[in-house]
């Protein structure tokens, strides 16, 4: 009977749900579905020349990860180049472009997961690491545990050979301005799911978390389940939003339970958590899916979220705003 609500609910969101975008396709041998963050994000707010600077940069990570999967590489591969590519970017929220603590700091948080056998590695509160999504990847692939936190995992970066920035390289004066605003009505984590030729799926989030947020706060990027999973039997999922809804809603394993265990679709399970569900609860946000069959949704509940796709079918698109 409770199974049957959720999906009277479902199909009701799904009707006159306007911001969640699917697309169905024949098979493709490969998908790749990025998003750059979502929040208060409007036409007329934007500068025309700031608007092509996250389509190019938008369109970029989607070629370097979709080069990867036509080359028979990895959904893993696909995911981390991709976000890495944003997260060299001053524009998103992610690296080189992350806001600052209320105290003024650079904390950073990543994640990534292979559906293939649910093995998973994230970072917390990393403060040198130039690309924390890769120093997610190195503690899935070389340690022993799931997450690494802080000074601890800025070391074992650094010790594993990857990039490492003196402090003044995360400072840009925007994000600056925006701590002394203190505006975090906008979201500007970046995320990637991805299914490569052999069917596998895999999922990766990296942020720069809240603007003006506590020292130490730590949001839902790098929790796998809430900001991002990856399983082949259902979904892979990275999210982005008010993380500590996200977090209470483990809405990235939410998605994929309803479809491995209630047996709905994709758009059905992402449209009732985000739409109906999160948002029920005052929680703003989005999220991007892809299923083994290489259907996938990009769906929020602001105004807008960085997005786009491109497969193996030959169909691709950047977007930016709500429908």
């Amino acid at each position: 009977m409770k199974i049957l609500n959720i999906l009277i609910i479902i199909g009701f969101v799904a009707l006159f749900s306007c911001d969640t975008n699917e697309i169905i396709q024949k098979n493709p041998q490969w998908v790749i579905v990025i998003h750059g963050g979502a929040g208060t994000i409007v036409k007329e707010n934007m500068k025309p020349e700031t608007e092509q600077l996250y389509l190019e940069k938008l369109n970029e990570a989607l070629n370097v990860g979709s080069n990867i999967l036509l080359n028979g590489g990895s959904s893993l591969d696909a995911v981390a180049a991709a976000i890495t590519t944003m997260e060299d970017s001053p524009l998103f929220n992610a690296g080189k472009g992350a806001v600052f603590t209320a105290e003024g700091k650079n904390e950073m948080d990543a994640s990534i997961m292979d559906g293939s056998n649910l093995m998973a590695g994230a970072v917390a509160g990393v403060q040198t690491i130039k690309n924390p999504v890769l120093a997610a990847r190195e503690v899935m692939e070389h340690s022993k545990h799931v997450m690494l936190m802080g000074e601890g995992a800025d070391i074992f970066a650094k010790e594993h050979g990857l990039k490492i920035e003196d402090s003044s390289y995360f400072f840009t004066d925007r994000r600056w301005k925006s701590l002394q605003k203190a505006n975090i009505d906008k979201f500007g984590t970046v995320g990637a799911v991805a299914l490569d030729m052999n069917g596998n799926l895999a999922a990766a989030t990296s942020t720069g978390g809240m603007t003006n947020k506590m020292k130490g706060r730590v949001g839902d990027s790098p929790i796998i389940g809430a900001g991002t999973y990856a399983d082949n039997k259902s979904c892979a999922v990275s999210a982005t939003g008010h993380g500590e809804y996200f977090m209470r809603n483990v809405v990235a394993y939410d998605i994929a339970a309803l479809m491995k265990y209630s047996g709905v679709s994709l758009k059905e399970a992402s449209t009732y958590v985000i739409m109906k569900k999160l948002k029920d609860q005052g929680g703003g946000g989005g999220i991007i899916a892809l299923d083994k069959a290489g259907n996938f949704v990009m769906t929020f509940n602001t105004k807008g979220m960085y997005r786009g796709y491109k497969n193996s079918n030959g169909f691709e698109e950047v977007l930016i705003y709500g429908n």
